[in-house]
């Protein structure tokens, strides 16, 4: 009997030097998207959006609003919401900058105190020169002069993506005609576009669901316990939700250390524990549940992701990581059926399609 060769394809190539053709191109795709960065962040990111807020004008046009109105308000919607946003930020950003001069004295002196608890446990004033060295309240101040002289490049960067939501927001009014028309030509992609975009509106309306939640009681908890600019901590924890897996970290740290400048450990705690009590409970434990449900990816895939895509795209993309991967999974998974198999291995359970194999019929006898 004659040894079979190495496995090879229906294309008659062998099945590891697929894999490293794949894998080369992966490579090269990935740097092409890292490199275009600051164009495909924003465009994907408004992309979302528009699909996220699609069913305002088309539940005004089933009432009777003309299609030009419906895409008007909804343009005008997503204007409001962003300035509304940005105005936020930049205010709040510029009260902080006029803030941390006059806790200057206060690091100092709770450094201070740090080192002499230190030296208390016999630890030397040497040893302790490497790290504090690094904790300079001065270079806190100078970062945040930078981010305020950085607002100029923002705000381009804003109005590149409004001028990109009004061309999405008038083009969606014939999204469903192309997507009727793909959905005949193309069956598969078509299948594959219209899941990722009911994925990507579930993960969304979850998100901002749990987002609000979490940015009104942190507010209003910052509020109770007198940390300055409760509002700007409240919007960050709201945007720190998009980010998967540690999102709570990023929202947690700016106010747990101002908290310390303020009102010494105690408040540093409080700060850690209501935000734990808050912040970990609803984003690490409760809306995991709910994502994996809306857009059907395993937790550990969804880390991967944040990952990966944080890393390719920088700071949208870890807010986008998730709809990122959803776009991913139609273009390469759902529209072949023969990659389904990797669908089983990111989904957050089991999708129950495997079925036993078939058994071979017994010959029918012979009379």
């Amino acid at each position: 009997m004659r040894n079979p060769g190495p496995e090879r394809l229906a294309s008659g190539m062998p099945r590891a030097l697929v894999i490293l053709i794949a894998g080369a191109c992966l490579v090269v795709i990935i740097a092409g998207l890292k490199l275009g960065a600051w164009l495909i962040a924003p465009v994907f990111l408004a992309m979302v959006i528009v699909i996220t807020l699609r069913p305002v004008p088309q539940w005004l046009r089933r009432h009777g609003v003309p299609a030009g109105i419906a895409t008007a308000l909804l343009i005008l919607l997503v204007y409001a919401l962003v300035a509304a946003l940005v105005v936020i930020l930049v205010v709040s950003i510029a009260q902080l900058a006029s803030l941390l001069p006059a806790y200057a004295e206060r690091a100092d002196d709770l450094l201070d105190g740090l080192k002499s608890l230190l030296a208390h446990w016999n630890i030397s004033p040497e040893q302790l020169r490497p790290a504090t060295d690094q904790l300079d309240f001065d270079r806190l101040l100078g970062y945040v002069g930078n981010l305020l002289g950085s607002v100029t490049s923002i705000g381009t960067s804003i109005l590149f993506v409004l001028a990109l939501l009004l061309f999405f927001c008038i083009e969606a009014s014939g999204a469903g005609a192309r997507q009727l028309a793909l959905q005949s030509d193309r069956p598969a992609i078509g299948s594959a576009i219209s899941g990722f975009v009911r994925g990507t509106r579930r993960y969304m309306f979850v998100t901002t669901v749990f987002g609000l939640i979490v940015a009104v009681l942190d507010t209003i908890a910052l509020e109770i316990m007198g940390i300055p600019l409760p509002l700007l901590w409240g919007v960050l924890a709201f945007i720190t939700n998009y980010i998967p897996n540690v999102g709570f970290i990023l929202g947690l740290a700016p106010p747990a250390i101002l908290g310390l400048l303020e009102g010494g450990w105690q408040t540093l705690l409080a700060v850690i524990v209501v935000y734990s009590a808050l912040n970990f409970v609803i984003q690490s434990v409760i809306q995991p549940r709910f994502v994996g449900q809306a857009v059907g990816i395993s937790t550990i895939a969804t880390f991967l992701s944040l990952v990966l895509w944080g890393w390719v795209l920088g700071p949208l993309g870890a807010i986008l990581a998730i709809p990122l991967t959803l776009l991913a999974k139609a273009l390469l998974v759902d529209v072949d059926p023969r990659a389904r198999w990797v669908d089983d291995l990111l989904a957050s359970r089991a999708t129950g399609r495997a079925e036993a194999p078939p058994r071979p019929s017994a010959e029918p006898e012979k009379s």
